[in-house]
């Protein structure tokens, strides 16, 4: 099972990386997980237009889902005529949501995606037994446990500290975690995760490593983010970068 970062900016852009998007593959199978303003470029550099066989959006928020609409007009208009609709599991709203985005125009986007509604539980797609659960987070939104060959990586979403991550993350050997914020800062309550926090869910989950993600860096220093995780996990720990590959 392979990782490999797409997009890691929290929020918006950052002038070295895409928002959320991050590919995993097993057995020939390419999962996208989330879609995040500007990763469709670097979907293009690091696999390939085309490669991809599924998409699972853990949130609506534009940061985690905007180039789904972007890539209608990959699907649709390739010149080798239109390609069949691609799965995407998501929250419940994701097809107005998605086809809103695209076009001011009353209009479906059915024959580029079929649209499979998340709910907390466990599921196959491709290879993967996926797990998904609610986390704490304005909007509804779900952690991703993936399991694979007994290989397990865990992926956070955006979400405040919440037990159901810790059951997600349990003995994951990768552990995908935002750290939006940092704990010297007055943060608005339910929203993120500090470093801190992120190593503190790391340690009750027993996981291999924790890889952070989503750090606002024009809001905070990675530095200090990085030192907030340490403090509470004595484990492997790394921030991620775009183009980065982890193999299980």
């Amino acid at each position: 099972m392979r990782l490999t970062v797409l997009g890691c900016a929290g929020s918006f852009p950052g002038p070295d990386s895409a928002c959320s998007a991050y590919l995993v593959e097993a057995d020939g199978f390419r999962l996208l997980i989330d879609f995040g303003s500007g990763s469709l470029s670097a979907l293009q550099r690091y696999a390939g237009l085309y490669a991809v066989d599924a998409i699972l959006l853990t949130h609506l928020h534009g940061d985690h889902m905007l180039d789904a609409c972007t890539y209608i007009v990959v699907r649709r208009y390739a010149p080798q005529g239109p390609l069949p609709p691609l799965p995407v599991y998501a929250p419940a709203g994701a097809p107005d949501r998605i086809a809103g985005a695209y076009s001011n125009e009353p209009d479906s986007v059915d024959d580029v995606y079929t649209f499979y509604g998340l709910q907390p539980g466990s599921f196959p797609i491709g290879p993967f037994t996926v797990t998904v659960d609610r986390v704490n987070h304005p909007v509804e939104t779900y952690g991703v446990r993936l399991e694979w060959q007994n290989r397990v990586i865990t992926y956070s979403s955006d979400t405040a500290p919440c037990d159901a991550l810790i059951r997600l993350a349990h003995g994951a050997d990768l552990f995908l975690c935002e750290a939006s914020y940092l704990d010297e800062v007055d943060n608005p309550p339910d929203l993120h995760l500090t470093g801190r926090e992120a190593g503190e869910i790391a340690t009750k989950a027993g996981v291999g490593k924790l890889l952070l993600t989503h750090l606002v860096t024009a809001w905070g220093s990675e530095a200090t983010t990085l030192e907030e995780a340490e403090s509470a996990f004595d484990g492997p720990l790394e921030i991620v970068r775009p183009g980065a590959r982890y193999e299980l």
